[in-house]
């Protein structure tokens, strides 16, 4: 089974969000805890980016997560809003919609909606640095609106079910991706690539490549809809991809293992 890390957001002296009291590293702690006791019951290895109330910045969240090797960092925070009692509900924001980390968000989302939660969709934040500078899929799910009593009252009256909702998504998106890999593993048609950029512009895609190339890299680029895709590499076997992937990540690219379907007949 896969390794998860679980952050639990804030912490120390950084509060997060707060309300009458109410802070959000408090919240996140005790959900990101008891979403590990569940996943760990049903088979996962869990792993967290701190167990107590100590101050890590995003960066080093990810470094945390990167270190530990994990296969899955998710995230777990409380939103906030301006004003009191104006918005509700609860979002997963994603480096990029697209792959396991939207299957993440999709999935997480729609446990919580089925708890009672208005479900707010998936957002793109690709200026997070728990989003953008892990190397492992990851989410980040904001489970509802601190200084919105609704919210709230849901949150602590049904806080079982929330854990339960967050670790089944995860649980489901985990059993969706092992499923595949097993299902390419027996047809031998699935391939592993890196990911090192997305680009509107083609020119900055080859100066990417330029770049990967003078650090001794090769890369392709591929065309996809209107942007242009950096990638290096085809391999076979995802333990190769995945080492590649850290490898070109300690060197400062923001890389990403992705998969894709091949006739290899």
């Amino acid at each position: 089974m896969a390794t998860v890390i679980l952050d639990a957001g804030h912490g120390g002296y950084d509060n997060g969000a707060s309300f009458e009291g109410r802070l959000e590293k408090d919240d996140t702690l005790r959900l990101a805890l008891a979403v590990g006791n569940i996943l760990e019951n049903n088979g996962v290895d869990v792993l967290y980016t701190r167990t107590e109330d100590i101050y890590q910045s995003p960066v080093e969240k990810a470094a945390i997560g990167n270190e530990s090797g994990a296969d899955y960092f998710i995230s777990i925070h409380r939103n906030s809003s301006p004003e009191p009692d104006t918005y509700s509900g609860v979002q997963t924001l994603v480096f990029r919609d697209e792959g396991i980390p939207a299957e993440f968000a999709e999935n997480i989302n729609e446990e919580l909606f089925e708890v009672g939660f208005l479900n707010l969709g998936t957002s793109v934040r690709p200026n997070l640095a728990v989003l953008r500078r892990t190397a492992m899929p990851a989410a980040l799910v904001e489970v509802g609106f601190i200084n919105t009593e609704t919210d709230n009252r849901l949150f602590d009256e049904k806080f079982p079910e929330i854990a339960q909702a967050i670790a089944d998504g995860i649980l489901t998106t985990i059993g969706e991706n092992e499923e595949a890999v097993t299902a390419s593993e027996t047809r031998g048609g699935e391939k592993y690539t890196v990911e090192i950029g997305v680009f509107m512009h083609r020119e900055n895609a080859e100066n990417l490549a330029d770049n990967m190339q003078e650090d001794g890299y090769d890369c392709y680029i591929e065309p996809v809809g209107d942007c242009y895709r950096v990638r290096h590499g085809m391999f076979d076997h995802i333990e190769d991809a995945k080492k590649e992937e850290k490898e070109l990540f300690e060197l400062g690219y923001e890389a990403r293992m992705v998969y894709t379907f091949r006739d290899c007949k």
